[in-house]
């Protein structure tokens, strides 16, 4: 049963709309200072994953491979375009600041390192740790984001929802073709995404996090292509 994915979708719905009504009560400088801890979690989550990495070549590989076909598919600016609208018909008044925070909740919320391993991870081992780790974060996360967005940052749960849900039925079609080694990797993939979300969080870099999602689906590949045909070449 995804026991994780569940609770981590109440937490955004229930973060959201608690943020909707009592974040104006919110001061500006506690919202600041709560968006750098949030953005510093997730970097240290992003650490946390990348520590297990087996094969740093095949990880970054995958990064720059996947961000140029993120480029390419242009994931970044369609995720703009789709929060904007969104954001057209939900909100009273639309600026680049609000697209801006509406695009890093999507990232955060819906394509996170963590919410993807941890979909995959609470499929394949039925561990849900990760995900409540993340439920956590994303409560707190999600009300402060409301307290700019408003309840608009609740049906950010919607496409989280079927994307987990995805992932975690999907889970139990890649277990087979995967090894301990792969998964190491893939984390560690999943971990420099979110270390560039945190980064977006406490306004530093504006890393193209969304762009870099296609890294995730080819880390595993050129990992066991890596492992399997490259290092005993090299070794």
């Amino acid at each position: 049963m995804p026991i994780g994915v569940i609770v981590n979708v109440l937490s955004v719905v229930t973060g959201g709309l608690i943020g909707s009504v009592v974040g104006n009560k919110l001061s500006e400088d506690l919202k600041r200072t709560m968006t750098l801890v949030f953005g510093l979690c997730a970097m240290s989550m992003g650490i946390a994953s990348i520590v297990v990495m087996k094969n740093m070549p095949a990880v970054v590989l995958a990064i720059i491979f996947g961000t140029l076909i993120g480029r390419v598919l242009k994931i970044n600016l369609s995720i703009q375009k789709l929060t904007g609208y969104v954001l057209e018909r939900l909100m009273k008044h639309q600026d680049r600041e609000a697209d801006e925070l509406m695009l890093t909740a999507v990232v955060l919320f819906c394509a996170s390192g963590t919410g993807i391993c941890g979909s995959l991870e609470s499929g394949m081992t039925g561990d849900h740790s990760l995900l409540i780790v993340k439920a956590v974060l994303d409560f707190f996360t999600a009300m402060i984001f409301a307290s700019q967005l408003g309840k608009a940052t609740a049906l950010i749960a919607i496409p989280q929802l079927m994307i987990m849900m995805f992932l975690f039925l999907l889970s139990k079609l890649i277990v087979p073709l995967t090894t301990d080694i792969m998964i190491a990797d893939f984390k560690a993939c999943a971990g420099f995404i979110l270390m560039g979300t945190g980064f977006r969080m406490m306004d530093l870099k504006p890393f193209p996090t969304a762009d870099m999602i296609p890294a995730l689906i080819l880390v595993m590949p050129i990992s066991y292509v890596w492992v399997t045909w490259i290092l005993p070449l090299i070794g």
